[in-house]
């Protein structure tokens, strides 16, 4: 397989990812889930996104489509990449294994079906908040620990986010 095929083929669906994911655990792999817009990527994303997958055997990252990011109230310019460009991006990280593109506002439903043992997000988010309209909430969190997955937050790159890159014209 041609390295270009070998990260498009790293692009999946939904319920690919949940048939994945069933394989990951009848092999008792730890799974790691995230989620996120993407759309510039730079040196946070990159440790993020590292630090993430050094918490498990596999990381399935979940990217927002264009009209989800439109949706998060970023800005009319944004995404500046559309959500495939994005997903390919993300995709050639060698420590990302697998990437879903995602519509809804939340990536609760893909969450419910591949049931990560750690769910993570960036430390902007708080896993001791309950409260869903609280916008630090962890989304899926009720859910994972239910099925006994951990929630986790990752410190942020201080100075590195796309609305920052943009802003800096």
């Amino acid at each position: 397989m041609k390295r270009l095929e070998h990260v498009q083929s790293k692009i999946i669906s939904p319920s690919q990812a949940a048939c994945l994911a069933e394989m990951y655990r009848l092999r008792q792999q730890k799974m790691v889930f995230t989620n996120g817009c993407f759309d510039l990527l730079h040196l946070g994303h990159v440790t993020y996104l590292s630090q993430a997958a050094a918490l498990g055997n596999k990381l399935f990252v979940a990217v927002n489509d264009d009209a989800s990011v439109r949706g998060l109230g970023k800005g009319s310019h944004r995404p500046v990449n559309p959500e495939f460009a994005r997903a390919l991006v993300v995709a050639s990280l060698g420590f990302v294994d697998h990437v879903i593109v995602f519509s809804e506002p939340t990536p609760l439903n893909i969450i419910t079906q591949i049931k990560p043992d750690i769910l993570v997000k960036g430390a902007d988010y708080d896993a001791s908040i309950c409260d869903p309209s609280d916008k630090r909430y962890i989304v899926g969190k009720k859910e994972a620990e239910a099925w006994g997955g951990i929630v986790q937050t990752i410190p942020l790159v201080e100075g590195f986010s796309t609305t920052l890159l943009l802003s800096k014209g």
